[in-house]
């Protein structure tokens, strides 16, 4: 399995990317503000890449339940400076941009970018041929409606088959627009528009998503569901543990990329839960 992303191709055969977390917002559910300056931000960047982060996963549109859109300028100006900033001191690093906003994206792609992280899966319908000229990874994600109306209605007949088959059709959706195949990826959205307990189906049944034949990100870290799941109230680093257990969860169900707010912690983790799906 290659995942192509520009000119890096990435072989996901026996292989788990870990993607690091970046957040250039005032107003994340995880770190509400903590990177929003541009040199904290870059100081953040090359800690995630020290710690073994083999992407950046860039964001300048909080995506949490309840969040208002941001407008492209806006996310422009928080992630210009960080971008120009890796893209002269680490051009080897694989850098995603996180935004719903073809005119972001394109503008983070000439900045040296190498994949979009679209949580609306194609909702602007000039995306597509934005990453399809550059030739860029894309990540589909399944979300219902917006992040400011998802949790409004999170009920499902089969909640892993909906997203699947919704998921089939953005994929299509994509090639018809001209991207090729192997630079695709695919996320159920897990917390997007989705119960505790549909989160929680999602990551048991993961191994249904990747009958598509596609790499298959799973992004869990620190979400709430998993502080239902424990009990344990607190602020979201809290969490770490069981996010270590939901990521070793997703990598035995066949999950080849995890999208995590602590990376050094992962890949030890990705590293327990490779040897054990080879040995099996």
């Amino acid at each position: 399995m290659i995942w192509r992303c520009r000119d890096v191709a990435y072989d996901l055969t026996d292989r788990v990317l870990v993607m690091g977390i970046l957040n250039v917002t005032p107003d994340s559910f995880s770190d509400g503000g903590r990177w929003l300056d541009p040199a904290a931000a870059i100081a953040r960047a090359h800690a995630l890449l020290g710690e073994g982060a083999d992407l950046l996963d860039v964001g300048a549109e909080s995506t949490r339940p309840g969040a208002a859109a941001v407008p492209a300028d806006e996310q422009w100006r928080r992630l210009a400076p960080v971008l120009d900033h890796l893209r002269a001191e680490r051009p080897d690093a694989v850098i995603s941009v996180d935004t719903r906003d073809a005119e972001v994206a394109e503008r983070a792609l000439d900045a040296g970018a190498r994949v979009v992280n679209d949580v609306s899966a194609l909702a602007d319908p000039r995306m597509a041929a934005v990453v399809a000229r550059a030739g860029a990874g894309l990540v589909l994600m399944h979300m219902r409606g917006t992040p400011e109306t998802m949790q409004h209605d999170t009920r499902y007949a089969d909640v892993v088959a909906e997203v699947v088959a919704h998921l089939g059709e953005r994929q299509a959706a994509a090639e018809a627009a001209g991207v090729d195949r192997a630079c695709l990826a695919l996320d159920p959205g897990i917390g997007f528009g989705k119960s505790a307990e549909g989160s929680l189906t999602l990551l048991a049944r993961i191994d249904e998503l990747t009958r598509a034949g596609l790499p298959v990100l799973v992004g869990a870290s620190r979400k709430s569901f998993l502080a239902r799941l424990t009990g344990h109230d607190g602020p979201p680093d809290a969490r770490v543990a069981a996010s270590l257990a939901a990521a070793t969860i997703a990598v035995l169900g066949g999950a080849t990329i995890l999208r995590v707010h602590d990376v050094a912690a992962t890949v030890d983790a990705v590293r327990v839960a490779r040897a054990t799906r080879s040995a099996r």
